[in-house]
């Protein structure tokens, strides 16, 4: 099992575990992908997908984002979000191991503060991000839906 940082060489797996954190990433083709990648990620330093990859294969994965601001001193944040485990790889400890590496690179870019969002029905994982020492009560977050209405 390696912990690494996701090439344009996984998105084929990684489009495939995206499936399983929802249906609404099952409409997200190959090459759409890829020209997303081409075009937007793979250039951008405070783009940081990470996986853990077994025989070629993303089984566990986070993206972090570096976000610039004007205030801490003009420090960033970082977000963390489509954390996302296959099911015969969960309870292993990969999950974990990424979010301790995005954190990590948060902290070596500056970062004063990581943020994650997850589903308000996924309580099992919340208890999970508590116990890495992210506190689920100390903001709340408004979503915008902009493709509804």
């Amino acid at each position: 099992m390696e912990i690494r940082r996701l090439t344009r060489e996984d998105l084929p797996s990684l489009i495939a575990l995206y499936a399983q954190l929802s249906d609404r990433h099952r409409e997200m083709s190959l090459p759409r992908t890829e020209e997303v990648w081409d075009t937007v990620l793979k250039d951008d330093p405070n783009i940081v997908y990470l996986g853990a990859v077994d025989r070629g294969r993303v089984v566990s994965t986070c993206y972090l984002v570096v976000i610039p601001t004007l205030v801490y001193g003009g420090r960033p944040f970082g977000l963390l979000e489509n954390v996302v485990t296959d099911a015969a790889y969960r309870r292993q400890g990969l999950a974990a191991r990424l979010i301790r590496e995005a954190a990590e690179i948060a902290r070596e870019r500056g970062c004063y503060k990581l943020v994650l969002q997850s589903g308000v029905q996924r309580t099992g994982a919340h208890r999970f991000y508590e116990q890495l020492g992210f506190d689920g009560d100390r903001k709340r977050a408004f979503v915008l839906d902009l493709d509804e209405g």
